[in-house]
Parts: structure tokens; C-alpha cells; sequence
């Protein structure tokens, strides 16, 4: 079973992506801080990390610096999906240097989406 943990502060967006990868088999935790979602991820085991980029407290980009204390970024390309409605080709670049993927919201295919957060690129120390 895929371990997730999904940082979103949308309600409705939490909710409905909780529930479909559920669904899909995945144990999902969910987190609306970033702050808080720092602590999860420094001392909890996760398959893959889905990251909404403008929180209420601090940017995804943010979760990604202070995931540095545990991960390399070989780690972090893997093991991070930023999920953005604001993705500016400032936010892009950024995304490429971190090597995670961005997925631009709302997703023109959920499906897809469902597959890439499910996808087995979150598997660290595997290429």
C-alpha cells in the first residue's frame, strides 16, 4: 500500500483527492500547514508527497527546503509532486531545480493525475 501525504488547504480539494486515492488503495495523510506537514515529514516514512504550492503559512517550496533536513534532492525529484493553480514560468523553473513534477490545478484529467500520484517514481533509492 502506497503511503501519501497530501498538504492542501483547499477543504474541498483535500477531501476529494483523499478520497479518490483512497480508493485507488493508498493510505493517505492529510495536512492544510505547511509548518505542520514539515514535522510529518521529518519523522514519518512516505511513498510520495503531493504539495500544494500556495498554502496558508508557507509555499510548498518552503515544505521542499525545510524536507532537505531528511531527503537529498535526488529524494525530493522523487519523492515530491507540487500541485499548483499558479504555475508561472517563475514557479516552473523553480519546480525543474527541485526536479519535482508540477501538476497545473484544476487537473484537465483526474485519472492521470491519480495514476502519476500513485506512479512509482516516489520509491526512494530506485530510478
Amino acid at each position: 500500500m502506497k503511503k501519501i501525504l497530501l498538504i492542501e488547504d483547499e477543504p474541498l480539494i483535500q477531501k476529494s483527492l483523499k478520497k479518490l486515492l483512497e480508493k485507488k488503495g493508498a493510505e493517505v495523510t492529510v495536512e492544510s500547514r505547511g509548518r505542520d506537514a514539515i514535522g510529518l515529514i521529518l519523522n514519518q516514512e512516505f511513498d510520495r508527497i503531493i504539495c500544494d504550492l500556495m498554502l496558508q503559512d508557507i509555499s510548498g517550496f518552503d515544505v521542499i527546503e525545510e524536507s532537505k533536513k531528511r531527503y537529498t534532492t535526488n529524494d525530493i525529484s522523487k519523492l515530491f509532486i507540487i500541485i499548483t493553480a499558479y504555475s508561472s514560468p517563475h514557479v516552473i523553473e523553480k519546480a525543474t531545480q527541485y526536479g519535482c513534477l508540477l501538476l497545473s490545478k484544476p487537473f484537465e484529467n483526474i485519472d492521470e493525475a491519480l495514476s502519476i500520484f500513485l506512479s512509482e517514481g516516489g520509491k526512494l533509492g530506485t530510478n
